[in-house]
């Protein structure tokens, strides 16, 4: 099988593992209040089923970045957003709008562009030790940024997710392509810290994604899912040498398709806002003013302690008015 088409069908069943995963924590977000501990969360089912699709779909997604360079792998994760929107609206009990049917066509349109401008040649450079670090700083500084103490869950803490998502797949990728070329021993320690800043970013990146999620499903995923693939791909055309099909002419399809993802996302973004099957149900109040109702007085029922006085009372009383 060709390594571009493997890549490709790997990613996709990656995707739909990964939109599964989504769903389940945006559904268990809306569950649980912004003081529930992780400690708390891991006693859940539902927080296991999630951590069990996005390891499912992290294994695919590894095994795809064997055959495909960063820039081709990392946009078809666009595609879990074809599966989460209609995914996420149907446990929330409701149909996808409009909207938010327009903000997923224009974010996946813009990450095709993107994956057009792509190449496709199999990965064989590797970041060295100085770089992985130099990696993880950075983005650790990014990540600080983003969720500092204070901030509002939100579309700030999905970009986070999505950058250290997109820096542990191109860390994945150094890893699995040195692990394979059989070119040194596997616990050097250039592997040895890349494997750790992978599991670092890893669950970095889905327990921001869990507190993003909180704010609603379709913006921050639509958040998550472009800042991955640009991160990603900054790593790759800097550090590992890839380049986009064209030369320089390939950056006018690459450029038109960021800023249709990003008209998709501001979609998303409103279409989330105004959806009101992610808000708290009000109670209404009725339009109509309620009827007045004048009753007569009420007729009690004796107390059982006296039944026979009372019964006696009420008998002379009305053969005396006779």
């Amino acid at each position: 099988m060709n390594a571009t088409l493997a890549a490709v069908l790997l990613s996709l069943v990656s995707a739909g593992a990964y939109a599964s995963a989504a769903v389940a924590q945006a559904r268990l977000a809306a569950g649980t209040g912004p003081s529930t501990g992780t400690l708390r969360l891991l006693g859940r089912g539902a927080w296991w089923s999630a951590v069990g699709l996005n390891a499912g779909g992290a294994l695919l997604h590894v095994a795809a970045l064997k055959y495909g360079p960063l820039t081709l792998v990392q946009p078809l994760g666009a595609l879990t957003l074809v599966a989460a929107v209609p995914l996420g609206a149907h446990a929330a009990g409701r149909r996808v709008s409009r909207t938010e049917w327009r903000g997923t066509l224009l974010t996946l349109l813009g990450l095709a562009a993107l994956l057009l401008a792509a190449g496709g040649a199999a990965p064989h450079d590797t970041l060295s030790l100085p770089e992985a670090m130099g990696v993880g700083a950075v983005t650790m500084a990014l990540v600080a940024a983003l969720s500092r103490p204070g901030t509002k869950p939100g579309l700030r803490h999905a970009a986070a997710s999505g950058i250290t998502s997109g820096v542990a797949s191109a860390l994945t990728q150094t890893l699995t392509v040195a692990a394979t070329d059989h070119s040194g021993p596997l616990l050097s320690w250039r592997l040895v810290s890349v494997a750790l800043l992978v599991s670092f970013f890893a669950l970095g990146g889905l327990l921001l994604s869990q507190t993003a999620y909180r704010g609603g499903l379709g913006a921050p995923l639509a958040v998550v899912t472009l800042a991955n693939p640009v991160a990603a791909a900054a790593i790759g055309l800097v550090l590992l040498g890839e380049r986009l099909q064209g030369g320089l002419a390939g950056l006018v399809p690459a450029l038109v398709g960021a800023l249709a993802a990003v008209r998709g996302v501001i979609l998303l973004s409103r279409a989330q806002a105004a959806s009101p099957s992610e808000a708290a149900p009000v109670p209404t109040v009725p339009s109509t003013p309620s009827r007045v109702v004048i009753s007569g007085p009420a007729i009690t029922a004796p107390r059982s302690a006296e039944p026979l006085v009372l019964r006696a009372e009420s008998a002379g009383a009305r053969s005396g008015s006779r």
